[in-house]
């Protein structure tokens, strides 16, 4: 029988695997003195529950936090700068922590549903009230418990989404497979062109305008049909220079939303933004691109979510209430062969990938979900391009490109993705790398370079690689804009004020400049004094 002496050394041996998973991804180091902190034996890390009142959000309280083991209570603390945050269990910059007051993540209880024995049409929370059913996985908690809200994956919603039925899901507007990997119209592989969709998330800017306009998108690359390779721009608010987005989307280019704040902490997009929130971030951007940007919100079709940090129902419900036609936030388990975009009529044909992450578990028909399928190098798999290896050389980052567009091509020709922040292409061997996949993919006649609407358009109407040339959505026949629509020469540099930010912004656009630096729930920028 172990004594508690011999106990001792696995509980300390348990501490110091933990420690050493915090000093990688909380940055901690642990103390000894915790005499006078109580025990929350939960295998989770906590905060003082009795701190002082005036002591809660100093950064000095606001970075410890503690482990009980077998009892006995071991304290922590991030390095220096940095706080804890105790629903995401890490360290982080204190702009990114704004839970200092919680003691402990809270565990919700979950749902007895039909087992409460409650009446027709009605479920039971944890503790036996009895709601209308379709009051479970609303979005809004109504159980006193909050059970209603805690358990609500695809798994567990009491109304969630069906799986794939494709007798009745049907194209243009429905689309799904059981695995995920079906092409659409069935047809053969060889018919199927090879759609490659290139992106590109956060600000436009002097920063990266030489990239778009003087290396990628160029008359040297062209599609088959001899038009310009285009991509799709997910464009959050702030540096964001709108005449160059005017041009953009003047030339063809798609764009679409990625938030006005792309705020912290992650985790606030998938378990805390309201309803009301994920309008005033995602309508109001495209708000701000229709004002500054005199962008068509016909035009306006798709979004991503910083930090690919999905939002649950919440967000598809603005989705579904606004008009956006697509997501293209989910990173999907990797898969050989790849996965091809869905509606989300039915279940996702995959898990939600991620710590914590919230896929819809509803249906939204109609809307489209574009997966980021993974792409692979060195045994490290990667959403986003500039996730992947730092240490790559660019002769292994053409590797990684062509590898990968092997595994689309030679399979099912699912949409291949390649994802990007445009810090990745500083790297001199990294820019010439891709240049070099680009100038390979231009000699294939059945490879394409397409926007995520323009992939959605192909797969409302397959058309076969023999008659795709003619495929009116991937031509490239002169639009007609109004003359407020076509992007200026001179814009107007207008140097703004920001009492949100505490601060001064520039803004250029090609129209008036507001009075006030736009932002969230003030997106056109109004004198709100």
């Amino acid at each position: 029988m172990a004594t508690a002496g011999s106990r001792r050394p696995a509980r300390r041996a348990q501490l110091l695997a933990l420690a050493a998973f915090g000093a990688v991804l909380v940055f901690a180091t642990a103390a000894a003195d915790a005499a006078n902190i109580p025990c929350m034996e939960d295998g989770r890390f906590y905060r003082n529950p009795r701190p002082l009142p005036h002591r809660v959000w100093t950064n000095g309280e606001c970075s410890k936090y503690y482990l009980c083991l077998d009892g006995e209570v071991f304290e922590f603390k991030c390095s220096a700068g940095l706080l804890f945050d105790v629903n995401r269990q890490i360290c982080d910059y204190k702009m990114n922590v704004d839970n200092c007051d919680v003691v402990a993540e809270v565990v919700v209880p979950r749902p007895l549903l039909e087992a409460a024995g409650c009446g027709q049409a009605q479920l039971g929370c944890g503790d036996r009230t009895c709601l209308p059913a379709e009051y479970f996985c609303d979005g809004s908690v109504d159980c006193p418990d909050g059970s209603d809200e805690g358990w609500c994956d695809v798994d567990n919603d009491p109304n969630g989404s069906t799986a794939c039925d494709p007798r009745s899901c049907r194209l243009p507007e429905c689309f799904c497979s059981r695995d995920g990997t079906r092409i659409p119209g069935d047809l053969e592989r060889s018919q199927v062109p090879q759609m490659v969709v290139v992106t590109f998330d956060d600000a436009v800017n002097t920063e990266n305008w030489d990239l778009y306009t003087r290396e990628l998108f160029t008359d040297e690359h062209k599609n088959p049909n001899g038009c310009p390779i285009r991509a799709t721009f997910y464009l959050s608010h702030q540096y964001t220079n709108y005449q160059q987005v005017q041009r953009l989307w003047n030339e063809g280019h798609e764009v679409a939303v990625h938030s006005i704040t792309h705020r912290g902490p992650e985790d606030w997009w998938s378990r805390n933004a309201t309803i009301e929130d994920w309008f005033d971030e995602m309508v109001g951007q495209a708000n701000i691109l229709n004002h500054f940007a005199g962008v068509r919100m016909e035009d306006i079709r798709g979004m991503r979510v910083p930090f690919l940090r999905v939002g649950w129902n919440r967000q598809f419900l603005m989705m579904q209430e606004f008009g956006f036609r697509y997501d293209a936030s989910m990173v999907a388990p990797f898969s050989d062969p790849p996965l091809w975009p869905y509606t989300l009529d039915h279940k996702p044909p995959h898990k939600c990938l991620g710590a914590k992450q919230r896929c819809p578990s509803r249906a939204y028909p109609g809307i489209w979900e574009m997966p980021l399928n993974q792409i692979t190098t060195e045994g490290y798999t990667c959403a986003m391009v500039d996730s992947c290896p730092p240490h790559l050389s660019g002769e292994d980052v053409y590797r990684m490109l062509t590898n990968n567009f092997k595994r689309h091509y030679n399979t099912n020709r699912a949409p291949y993705g390649l994802y990007f922040h445009t810090t990745w292409f500083k790297r001199p061997e990294y820019l010439a790398a891709f240049k070099k996949f680009l100038s390979d993919m231009g000699k294939m006649q059945d490879v394409w370079f397409v926007t995520n609407w323009q992939a959605i358009q192909w797969m409302r109407e397959p058309t076969p690689t023999s008659q795709i040339n003619s495929f009116e959505p991937w031509g490239c026949k002169p639009r007609k804009f109004e003359p407020n629509e076509i992007a200026c020469n001179l814009p107007k540099t207008c140097k703004l004020t920001s009492r949100i930010l505490q601060g001064e912004r520039y803004l250029n656009t090609c129209g008036e400049c507001p009075e006030q630096y736009p932002w969230i729930r003030n997106e056109f920028g109004l004198d709100s004094r």
